[in-house]
């Protein structure tokens, strides 16, 4: 087992099921991606670029799917959050039910976007 799957699949619940489902949203989304580990966090590349990672913060009880293009990203900026980070937005779920797959996937989209149009680069 890739140490990205094994940290999805050995959190606790609520998080393993957020993440999974995160999973495979983004891979169904985006079946070129490639999901790595990187930072001890599940990072999907895309053309070996980092394009959006997984974190469950357990402590704090969410889990954050983060982007590094989030600088160029326009829609749904209501939803992305900064939490004190200069570089990296990222949308956070609480339970598999926040989890608005309209809103997740346009986001992916215009991160995917951006990036090949060349907005960002690792």
């Amino acid at each position: 087992m890739k140490p990205a799957e094994a940290y999805i699949l050995n959190k606790e619940e609520p998080f393993k099921s957020i993440l999974i489902q995160l999973q495979m949203i983004i891979e169904y989304s985006f079946p070129e991606v490639d999901l790595q580990f990187k930072w001890k966090l599940p990072f999907y590349y895309l053309k070996e670029n980092p394009f959006c990672y997984l974190n469950a913060s357990t402590k704090k009880g969410y889990v954050d799917v983060g982007f590094w293009a989030s600088a160029h990203l326009e829609q749904y900026n209501e939803y992305l959050i900064a939490d004190g980070r200069k570089v990296v937005k990222s949308l956070r779920y609480f339970s598999v039910e926040d989890i608005n797959q309209e809103i997740l996937i346009s986001v992916l989209f215009e991160a995917h976007s951006k990036k090949e149009k060349g907005f960002w680069k690792h």
